[in-house]
């Protein structure tokens, strides 16, 4: 049986969150970033079901926070609440048919301890929706994979090659792995992630995504002072030099704009790739500065069949990420 990983504007049954809770992460600003969660469930609740997962003793204040309107809370044993990363990746058969892929996860190469319950709940999350389950023994998280869902993509070499996610697997290896469990058929390696990405070690989500089939939008920094200006210039070559899987030159959209704000007393880069497909609609992430205007309006002209809808996460990204990384869908079944 053959499956492939939906692109992320196929049509979802819903969204899975994790509700933040971890104080050795959050300290002072948990607070703020339960209210950023709750305001992107609800923002996203407006297109889709969202199903936000808690740690048990914690799903009456999610709920209370985020609200009933199309938000499910359930509690499953959990570490963290990036769901990018430690959900299962869901896949569909030819028949339509659904299936969940469970890689292993490591805490972005033991960054954070403990992990184990995040190693775990991909597999608790497939059980409680009844989805069958895929066993994989790489570590990957999902937030360093963009696909087209007709069998291209597009990676980080900073992130899929960096030792301390798979020491023992060469490139080959893992780009067999990603095309037996996700059903590629072409990975195109960018050299960089951000160069301030150090929590995840370059996720691609950060710096480019699959807007449609034979279409990427790229960060492409303006401002010649900023860390990755070069860097992002250097993965755009690679993407005006390839193809698809399906033969095609990339149609490349820049996005210019880098919004920086002071989260916390430190310097914190709000990513505006950093997205969420709902259906119909696109959620961005925003930091309440100027960039945000120009930033949203060239999402929009990229997807001009989506409602575009910009949520403040200045805290999310203070910990390390944004909207696409606390969230996963799921793709609606077709048989």
């Amino acid at each position: 049986m053959t499956y492939r990983m939906p692109a992320e504007w196929t049509e979802h049954q819903g969204c899975l969150m994790a509700w933040p809770v971890r104080t050795d992460l959050w300290g002072g600003v948990l607070a703020d970033v339960q209210q950023e969660y709750a305001q992107v469930a609800q923002a996203i609740a407006e297109f889709e079901p969202v199903t936000m997962v808690a740690p048990p003793g914690f799903g009456a204040q999610a709920q209370a926070l985020c609200g009933e309107q199309n938000i499910a809370v359930i509690e499953l044993p959990q570490d963290d609440s990036w769901f990018r990363d430690s959900a299962p990746i869901f896949v569909l058969d030819e028949q339509g048919r659904r299936a969940g892929v469970d890689f292993r996860f490591n805490s972005w190469g033991r960054k954070h301890t403990p992990w184990d319950a995040d190693d775990r709940v991909s597999a608790l999350i497939l059980e409680h929706l009844g989805v069958p389950a895929i066993r994989s023994e790489m570590i990957l998280e999902g937030g360093a994979i963009t696909v087209d869902g007709e069998g291209t993509l597009i990676t980080t070499e900073q992130c899929l090659l960096h030792p301390n996610r798979n020491p023992g697997m060469s490139r080959e290896e893992i780009e067999a792995e990603l095309k037996a469990k996700l059903g590629i058929t072409k990975v195109i390696w960018l050299p960089y992630g951000g160069l301030l990405d150090t929590e995840t070690d370059g996720h691609v989500d950060g710096v480019c995504a699959f807007a449609a089939p034979g279409k990427v939008v790229v960060q492409l920094p303006a401002d010649p002072e900023h860390p990755d200006y070069a860097r992002m210039r250097a993965n755009r070559a690679v993407l005006e030099h390839s193809t698809d899987a399906q033969g095609r030159p990339f149609e490349i959209v820049d996005v210019p704009q880098a919004a920086f704000v002071e989260v916390d007393g430190r310097e914190t880069e709000v990513g505006y790739l950093n997205y969420y497909f709902a259906n119909g609609g696109l959620v961005v992430p925003i930091a309440g500065h100027p960039e945000d205007e120009g930033a949203l309006a060239v999402l929009a002209a990229a997807h001009p069949d989506r409602k575009v809808v910009g949520v403040p996460t200045r805290t999310v990204a203070w910990g390390g990420g944004g909207i696409h990384c606390i969230t996963q869908q799921v793709p609606a079944a077709r048989a």
